[in-house]
């Protein structure tokens, strides 16, 4: 049966179920469960992923959260996976090796499945394949210590599959400086987890190469960004930015580059094309 259009889907509530707060965002505040739907602020974006959504169910990945409509208050409704989701602080559980991995998998799923769309270029402009670019322990669904879904697409676009990759790295490695790591992962192997990430997801051997140089150029373009972001926004990114998310991102590019000899050997070590 064919799907309507999501400009046309509309979503009627049930009256007897209650709303629950789900935790707030970094940027995105006002989402609430409601029985099996989520409920979001729509915003000019919103249709756009929700074609990239129907997509991924189209092709099979059953890994992301689905677009249902729009409620009476003009939210939009998607559906609720069930699951874990680490807080924020991310709870000790969140730093497992095999939960990592599973994450790597997930990631190159979405990017395996969303290479073959090709809409809505008015908001996802430019080259490259859509991805998802916020894939935080915060927006990731466990069960049983696997990584089974993705939620929150409000920061997709097009771009290198690889650095979306990297991007997930970057927070579940996670790749900073060792004094902003959380507490609850412990002294955890950075480099070591790094490497199981990048066998997970299967970089190739030139991107490993080239991987800590590149993260130490995306460090300063996401710092200028998110600068840009608070002073222009305002909201959840002035928050942020107030509460030093731009030191801790010079802080990671000082480590990038203090740790590049180290890091890059890690990652290159043994390596066999799969």
């Amino acid at each position: 049966m064919t799907r309507p259009a999501p400009e046309q889907r509309t979503w009627t509530d049930d009256p007897s179920e209650p709303e629950v707060e789900l935790p707030r965002g970094d940027v995105t505040e006002g989402v609430v469960r409601v029985g099996a739907t989520v409920r979001r602020p729509h915003t000019p974006a919103s249709y756009a992923i929700a074609r990239f959504l129907d997509h991924l169910e189209d092709v099979g990945v059953p890994e992301s959260t689905r677009y249902l409509g729009r409620d009476g208050r003009g939210r939009d409704v998607l559906s609720y996976l069930v699951g874990d989701v680490a807080g924020d602080p991310p709870e000790p559980w969140s730093g497992d090796d095999g939960l990592l991995a599973s994450v790597a998998r997930l990631v190159r799923r979405l990017h395996d499945a969303a290479a073959g769309f090709d809409e809505d270029r008015a908001v996802f402009p430019g080259d490259g394949t859509v991805c998802h670019f916020d894939v935080t322990p915060q927006n990731v669904v466990v069960r049983h210590g696997t990584a089974v879904g993705l939620v929150d697409f409000d920061l997709a676009r097009r771009g290198e599959a690889a650095m979306d990759a990297y991007n997930t790295a970057m927070h579940w490695v996670p790749l900073r400086d060792p004094v902003d790591v959380h507490p609850a992962w412990g002294t955890v192997d950075q480099a070591g987890r790094l490497r199981l990430f990048a066998d997970a997801y299967g970089w190739d051997r030139a991107f490993r190469e080239s991987l800590v140089d590149r993260g130490i150029e995306h460090a300063d373009l996401v710092w200028h960004r998110m600068r840009e972001r608070a002073e222009r926004d305002g909201g959840g990114w002035a928050r942020m930015w107030a509460e030093g998310v731009g030191d801790q991102i010079r802080r990671r590019e000082r480590w990038l580059r203090a740790e590049r000899v180290r890091l890059t050997e890690t990652l290159v070590d043994g390596y066999e094309p799969g």
